[in-house]
């Protein structure tokens, strides 16, 4: 879905601070809290297996856009994980706000079912020049708005499998499981020929993509639940 979570190529925040191949996660929590945060996810989506890890991704997708802009990461993840708890009869509404000692403001409710994975493609290989479809979605997907409709490479295709997303992520386990790939872009072909120049990889499941110069004989899944697109002012 078009959200406030997809902030890829927005300007104005400044430089990210962050390590190059780091392997420790130390960096990731700046507060002792953050943690716990992190494991209630886990422990609602592995330990009680109320709920997939792309439902809470949803979820975090689903919080009102005021909320969201108020919030910090983890915070918006104890919220999604709440509201999951709640969708899924673990808690109630008055529990967690007896607990707060206040309103505790969960996600939005779902609005819509998801949609099915582009399956039965050949799957592509390394060197392949492929483009990612442009489509708008009113359901969750992991497809960062700003390489919609973009041209890239293959770098590499992973050997493990798994859940489409845009399906598990609502809930339904009958989700196709589906490789993912790093797919190079250039970005000057993703931001203009203002920007430097370099290469940014995005890894992205095997549905989001086409290859070049093909069109999917599945199309139309896509766009039978495809999002309208609408202009939208800034709001007062």
């Amino acid at each position: 879905m078009d959200g406030f979570h997809d902030l890829g190529g927005f300007q104005g925040f400044g430089k990210v601070p962050h390590t190059i191949n780091s392997s420790s996660y130390k960096p990731v929590f700046k507060e002792d809290w953050e943690h716990l945060a992190y494991c209630l996810m886990f422990l609602g989506a592995d330990h009680l297996k109320k709920f997939s890890v792309d439902e809470v991704r949803h979820a975090v997708e689903r919080i009102d856009v005021r909320q969201h802009v108020g919030t910090r990461y983890y915070e918006r993840y104890v919220i999604a994980t709440a509201t999951l708890l709640v969708e899924a009869g673990v808690l109630t509404q008055d529990e967690l706000d007896q607990s707060l000692g206040a309103k505790f403001k969960l996600a939005n409710p779902p609005h819509a079912q998801g949609r099915p994975a582009l399956s039965g493609r050949p799957p592509f290989e390394v060197g392949d020049r492929v483009v990612v479809r442009d489509e708008h979605v009113t359901g969750h997907i992991r497809m960062p708005g700003y390489v919609r409709g973009k041209e890239g490479v293959i770098l590499h295709r992973t050997t493990e499998k798994w859940p489409f997303p845009d399906t598990i992520g609502h809930g339904d386990k009958s989700a196709v499981h589906q490789p993912t790939y790093h797919v190079e872009f250039k970005v000057k072909d993703l931001w203009g020929d203002a920007a430097d120049d370099g290469f940014v990889v995005v890894d992205l499941f095997e549905g989001y993509l086409d290859k070049v110069g093909q069109t999917s004989p599945a199309s139309e899944i896509a766009g039978k639940q495809a999002a309208p697109r609408v202009e939208q002012g800034v709001p007062a």
